[in-house]
């Protein structure tokens, strides 16, 4: 550590700061062109302080180690990784029932763990510099592939997509609409270029630097323009009333019967009122509540008689944020519940349930539990589920839904499974309340937005406390809740039959950028090793 310049230092941890300020709740996402550069000028210009030695390409001769470049942008990553996911430490804190010291603990170890991501993305690009006769050219080629194969493994292998870059730009309606073919990859891997075409700039000289720079700073005033474009609004042809109960977390133990009663009776007032406010014309219509903290168990027999009279009443489908119970001999021996989404047809009669696949970790089962000391206490505070199995699409009188569950709503391909399976509008049931008034509810909001663009596809978001929203095909919010109170959103939709290539074939583009990394790395680790075998002296 004390080989690596203090100015590294200070790059790296800017290039922090800068990546903090991108995401919600700061939302400056048009930082994100600038975001990671001063990590790869770092990386990239070593050891060599003003005045050394450097090459034409201005590559330093006094590189870091791979050790080393791992090291700084580790350190990188660990403080944006504390400054957006600081809520962690309230949600364990305040709801996961553990002491102040061991959420803390938990919240770093988060942190340090996912770093690594970003460390590996530091040595890889100090691999691809290091004796190169290309100079820098290669690692500013290589970095935005190195980075979406690290956001993509992330999400497919760590199982925790949380924030990949190119989320940021949702508001930028012509760039994100990239997502439509690549994913969200695909606006990482043009934000890195981008990042990389300043790196390169200020690896250079004189007019070289000047001309680059100018173009750096053209490109990216370019795409973010977009932001100011004013898209023609969708047509929307039908409405479904979002229930926010805004219901507080408390104790099982306080949920008592008349609390219960009192509960559900005005959850159902409240939806009735506002179905009844703006009917339907042309059908059913559908009234949605979240998921929540409130122990609305599928087989309970008191929830019966007021969901089906508010189903009939209302002449409308009923999609239930609930708990459902494991069938009598499945294969799932324990945990027994499920976090599920009831479904009732206008007669009050069910037509299912789907059963949330991907859990939260921390918060719906316990990884590793057998080896945490906190684990026994933490599952009893926060729950212990088992997985559902069934991305199911639901025929709501000729509307084709599905449900995605909370945290699911960040996995680009979990929810582009749905839309390949038929849906043509998509709702999404969370609970947000966990995370109070830190930035996780926005993030979680920035995340969603996104799959709304990759799979061209209305989204209705129903939460507990907020936000509860409806988000267009273009990722736009077109009408919202305001948080923290009880109330009854009315919002529009419509059904959507365009496939996008992105739902039609998956992340193509990022395991074609998985491929280009590996084989990159592949060659260059070959080829150091066969020139350490011919400079070996006979």
């Amino acid at each position: 550590m004390r080989d690596i310049p203090t100015r590294a230092w200070a790059l790296a941890l800017a290039s922090s700061g800068l990546q903090i300020l991108v995401f919600p709740k700061a939302g400056l996402y048009f930082l994100g062109w600038i975001a990671i550069a001063p990590l790869i000028y770092a990386l990239l210009r070593g050891r060599g302080g003003e005045g050394e030695l450097v090459d034409a390409e201005g590559r330093s001769l006094r590189q870091f180690t791979l050790w080393q470049g791992f090291l700084l942008a580790w350190a990188s990553g660990i403080v944006w990784y504390l400054g957006t996911c600081y809520w962690i430490y309230p949600v364990m804190n305040g709801y996961g029932g553990l002491n102040g010291i061991v959420a803390a603990l938990i919240t770093l170890g988060f942190a340090l763990y996912m770093a690594l991501h970003h460390g590996v993305f530091g040595l890889l690009v100090v691999l691809m510099a290091r004796r190169s006769s290309l100079g820098n050219r290669r690692p500013l080629f290589l970095a935005p592939f190195f980075w979406v194969a690290l956001e993509f493994f992330r999400d497919r292998v760590i199982g925790d997509p949380w924030l990949p870059l190119g989320g940021s730009q949702v508001n930028n309606v012509p760039f994100a609409r990239i997502a439509e073919v690549t994913g969200v990859y695909g606006l990482s891997f043009a934000i890195m270029l981008v990042n990389c075409a300043f790196v390169a700039a200020f690896l250079l000289f004189g007019r070289r630097r000047i001309n680059l720079l100018v173009s750096a700073c053209a490109a990216a005033i370019a795409l973010q323009m977009g932001t100011f474009a004013k898209a023609e609004p969708f047509t929307a042809t039908r409405q479904a009333v979002l229930v926010q109960p805004n219901v507080p977390v408390l104790d099982p133990a306080q949920w008592t019967p008349q609390y219960f009663d009192q509960t559900i009776g005005s959850l159902t007032r409240l939806s009735v009122d506002e179905a009844k406010k703006t009917p339907t014309r042309d059908g059913p219509g559908l009234i949605v509540w979240p998921e929540s903290p409130a122990p609305f168990f599928i087989d309970d027999p008191r929830i019966w008689p007021w969901l089906s009279t508010m189903a009939r009443d209302t002449n409308s489908y009923l999609v239930i944020g609930s708990v459902g119970t494991v069938p009598p001999g499945s294969p799932h021996a324990q945990p027994d519940l499920l976090n599920s989404a009831l479904v009732l047809d206008p007669q009050g009669r069910s037509m299912g349930h789907y059963d949330k696949i991907h859990l939260v970790p921390f918060g719906e089962y316990v990884p590793f539990k057998n080896l945490l000391f906190f684990a026994d206490k933490l599952t009893r505070e926060v729950g212990d589920f088992a997985r559902g199995s069934d991305r199911r699409v639901f025929d709501l009188n000729g509307t084709k839904a599905s449900v995605v569950i909370c945290y699911e709503s960040i996995f680009p391909d979990e929810v582009r499974q749905f839309t390949a399976n038929g849906a043509q509008v998509l709702i999404n049931i969370s609970n947000d309340g966990w995370y109070g008034e830190t930035g996780a509810p926005f993030q979680h909001m920035q995340m969603a937005r996104m799959r709304a663009i990759e799979n061209h596809r209305w989204l209705l978001i129903d939460t507990n406390s907020g936000i509860t929203a409806s988000i267009d095909p273009y990722g736009r919010v077109v009408k919202a809740a305001p948080r923290n109170i009880r109330t009854a959103l009315t919002a529009p939709f419509a059904p959507e039959l365009e496939s996008t290539f992105y739902v039609r074939y998956g992340d193509v583009f990022a395991w074609i950028c998985v491929v280009i990394s590996i084989l990159a790395v592949f060659l260059r680790i070959r080829f150091r090793a066969r020139t350490m075998i011919e400079a070996r002296p006979v």
